[in-house]
């Protein structure tokens, strides 16, 4: 795929201010502060209330990417506001757009990357589909259940426990390669290498 059908949109989900920045939830805001730092960028506010960060990804040359990554400056359920936004002043198609987010269902550091879809009671999702339609890729960045009795609304918005911190890099990381190879090799490629 070819920049002549538009830049690529990488939203990492979130919710802003440094209470959240180390939640199980933020994981998309991780994933995409790495992206950015692999572009050599530093993120800034944009009039679609989100920061952005300019770039390409992928070899020099025409086999890379024009990417741009945000982190939605709104809460996790109203994601959707900046991420159509986005779309219109990049003029990115849907199907380029790929969101981050934490995923319940699948285990701690397990990725599956697909397109299109529910949204699994995840409101994030539900906002981004109710504003663009479900035909946006998928990061889904696994988190596990919540144990015993804990309701998921806490689970969610608690950080990571010290356990799940010692990997939490290298599994930020990896997320980061699945983001780079769906943009750059295509959805088949990134999930025949990533999908866990």
């Amino acid at each position: 795929m070819s920049d002549a059908v538009g830049p690529w949109l990488v939203v990492g989900l979130g919710n802003p201010g440094p209470e959240y920045a180390a939640n199980r939830h933020n994981v998309g805001f991780m994933v995409a502060d790495l992206l950015a730092e692999r572009m050599g960028g530093r993120f800034k506010a944009h009039k679609a209330r989100a920061q952005v960060v300019e770039g390409r990804v992928g070899p020099p040359g025409p086999g890379s990417r024009r990417v741009v990554v945000a982190k939605p400056l709104s809460f996790m359920n109203l994601s959707g506001g900046p991420t159509t936004a986005l779309r219109d002043f990049y003029k990115v198609p849907v199907a380029n757009i790929v969101a981050i987010h934490d995923e319940l269902d699948i285990d701690y550091g397990a990725l599956r990357l697909k397109l299109g879809g529910g949204d699994n009671g995840h409101n994030g999702l539900k906002s981004i589909t109710k504003s663009l339609g479900a035909e946006y890729h998928r990061v889904r960045f696994g988190i596990g259940r919540p144990p015993g009795r804990m309701q998921v609304a806490d689970f969610v918005l608690k950080d990571f426990s010290s356990a799940e911190r010692r990997e939490l890099d290298y599994f930020v990381d990896r997320a980061a390669d699945a983001v780079e190879t769906l943009i750059v090799d295509g959805l088949e490629r990134a999930q025949s290498s990533y999908n866990t």
